[in-house]
């Protein structure tokens, strides 16, 4: 698989502050990559630098080969708190991208509908944001995201804002609308278990100013479901991935405290 997003080098400062430094990373195309670390490391930073909100103070990101300087027709993002319109409705929520790149009328009323229902939310068209669920909304987000048909997809932490039953439906949702149409994906979590779930590689950052201490080959086939959180292969790697992380999570916590 051709690699669709490039990081090379990569630096991030604030003030005298380095968030990360000498990021090298590379997404394939038809691969999910899940970045995980202790809080305060940059992820969520990582991820808006891929997706051009955030400027580099040294290195690059390519996607398809060109540089990212800014917002990138191609790439879409999921918020971790929705990030719907409270005054549209679920249709025009997800019709909102498609409507940006001033796609034709006929488009729009192909792929909307078809979204909506990839997503679960058929019957909902018209509903207001407030008049759905914590996952509904979630669900119109990611339909919205995906109805641009983009090449890349940014997912920042979209399912910690939800309840943890809620959450679990929508992993395997998500896994199944990738698995049905696969895409480059970047999907930054704190949870260790969803990383080893989604990811087909786990990306561990670590250190102050953060760096890639280790990145990690899930190695589990898709299509993948609740079985695969009892497979041998899911426990090893999430214990591997914890142990990487224990010292510096404890760390973060007590600078908090």
């Amino acid at each position: 698989m051709a690699d669709r997003v490039v990081v090379s080098q990569a630096g991030v400062r604030y003030g005298d502050l380095t968030v990360f430094d000498g990021i090298d990373l590379t997404i394939k195309d038809r691969e999910i990559v899940s970045i995980v670390g202790p809080s305060g490391c940059g992820k969520t930073t990582l991820l808006r630098s891929v997706v051009g909100l955030t400027r580099l103070n040294s290195g690059t990101v390519t996607i398809d080969g060109k540089p990212v300087s800014g917002p990138t027709p191609g790439v879409s993002l999921v918020f971790q708190h929705f990030g719907l319109f409270p005054w549209k409705n679920v249709y025009n929520n997800v019709a909102y991208g498609l409507k940006l790149q001033k796609a034709p009328k006929e488009k729009i009323e192909q792929l909307v509908p078809e979204y909506i229902e990839m997503v679960g939310l058929a019957g909902f068209e018209t509903s207001l944001p407030h008049q759905l669920s914590g996952g509904m909304q979630q669900r119109a987000g990611l339909a919205r995201a995906l109805a641009v048909e983009p090449q890349v997809l940014l997912m920042d932490e979209p399912f910690s804002a939800i309840d943890a039953q809620t959450r679990e439906v929508l992993q395997f949702e998500m896994l199944r609308i990738w698995e049905s149409r696969p895409i480059a994906m970047m999907f930054v979590t704190h949870s260790i278990d969803e990383a080893v779930l989604m990811g087909d590689r786990v990306v561990v950052l670590k250190g102050r100013p953060s760096h890639i201490h280790e990145v990690i080959e899930v190695g589990i086939p898709h299509p993948r479901s609740r079985e695969t959180l009892k497979s041998p292969r899911f426990q090893e790697v999430t214990a591997h991935v914890w142990d990487l992380l224990m010292q510096d999570v404890i760390a973060a916590e007590r600078e908090v405290s």
